[in-house]
């Protein structure tokens, strides 16, 4: 129980990303399908932010489930897929010496964003836990199932064989800690105002309006006053 206190760091951590492939998406119904996207990109860029090692599994890509998210695959552009038949990653022994590798490092807290909750997600972390002694961070908004229950009932599932749930921006701030650290400072902002909606606005309007800094993006046309009718 006490490794579960200790908080996520970029040191203790691997991440998985299972199946974000378009035909597994077209069957999401628990979670907007570009806010899954949204949140699943954001999460990828906050683990290259912190260095954190990554795995990306396919499924039957040429028969059925098609290709990786290019904006997934954007962020990692050298990562290899791991494509598989099992509809359980941990069938596939590529999967478990990928993240046996990490493991050997002490980055035995596996972070998992995937489709679909109730099947793919599901059953790699059940027979994951059973196998070794990995912590398992389930993120509920990188991950859909084929409905709002099916989503549910398989997070509750998880959680009561020892899962911890957690959401993409609950894990990227757990990793960045404290404002202090500088060096991942500026990327944690940079994914905030791109993917945290309300937060990331508040983040560009302070940075402007309260401190001064000039406004993002490439906009050089003039702001032409009001002129009364």
């Amino acid at each position: 129980m006490t490794g579960k206190l200790d908080l996520l760091t970029p040191f203790n951590s691997q991440i998985i990303f299972i199946d974000h492939q378009p035909q597994m998406a077209f069957g999401v119904q628990s979670i907007d399908r570009q806010v899954l996207k949204n949140n699943t990109v954001a999460l990828a860029k906050a683990a290259k932010a912190f260095t954190i090692p990554a795995t990306i599994t396919t499924v039957e890509t040429n028969s059925f489930s098609g290709k990786t998210y290019p904006e997934l695959l954007d962020v990692f552009p050298e990562a290899p897929l791991l494509e598989r038949t099992s509809m359980n990653s941990w069938d596939d022994q590529k999967v478990r010496d990928a993240l046996a590798t990490g493991a050997a490092q002490g980055r035995k807290k596996i972070v998992v964003s995937g489709l679909w909750t109730e099947v793919c997600n599901t059953s790699f972390v059940l027979s994951a836990m059973a196998d070794t002694d990995y912590e398992i961070y389930m993120v509920s908004d990188a991950s859909g199932g084929t409905s709002k229950e099916a989503h549910d009932m398989a997070m509750m599932r998880m959680v009561q064989a020892g899962v911890i749930p957690v959401t993409w921006q609950q894990v990227m701030l757990e990793w960045q800690r404290d404002w202090a650290k500088r060096d991942t400072y500026d990327a944690v902002m940079d994914i905030v105002r791109e993917h945290s909606g309300a937060y990331g606005m508040g983040v560009d309007y302070a940075y402007t309006m309260v401190h001064g800094a000039a406004q993002r993006g490439t906009h050089t046309g003039e702001t032409l006053a009001p002129i009364p009718a």
